[in-house]
């Protein structure tokens, strides 16, 4: 009767709510908790909150600067965004595994950032968690 997602279904029904199911039962979780802490003022899935803080940091990062991130970065970028979707943070042991090692791993993401590849992992795992 608890599970993440009959809860979901009844804050939807309690207060009227217009907004997707999340795709799965640990992000339905994760949006719950935030609604509750008062981390969110309102019920939406905690997957589009993260493409929506990714969306305006990549934004802030281009304005004024229209060449930040290089094509091949920014899919990089997004494979972090994803990573994070559904497991909450990354680190980066993570570019090790799945789906990073097929891209080159921890040495790719390194030769994309170079120097700054530890700022941006840190930088992303805050941005996209507010």
């Amino acid at each position: 009767m608890l599970a993440p997602h009959n809860v979901w279904s009844a804050y939807i029904a309690i207060d009227d709510v217009q907004t997707e199911a999340p795709k799965d039962e640990l992000t339905a979780l994760v949006s719950l908790i935030r609604l509750v802490c008062g981390i969110d003022n309102e019920l939406k899935p905690y997957d589009k909150v993260i493409n929506k803080n990714f969306k305006n940091w990549i934004f802030r990062q281009h304005s004024g600067d229209h060449n930040r991130f290089t094509a091949e970065q920014l899919d990089w970028l997004r494979l972090i965004k994803d990573h994070v979707v559904s497991s909450y943070h990354i680190e980066v042991d993570d570019l090790d595994y799945t789906p990073f090692d097929a891209q080159g791993g921890r040495g790719k993401m390194y030769q994309l950032f170079g120097n700054d590849m530890n700022e941006i992992i840190d930088e992303l795992n805050e941005v996209l968690a507010a």
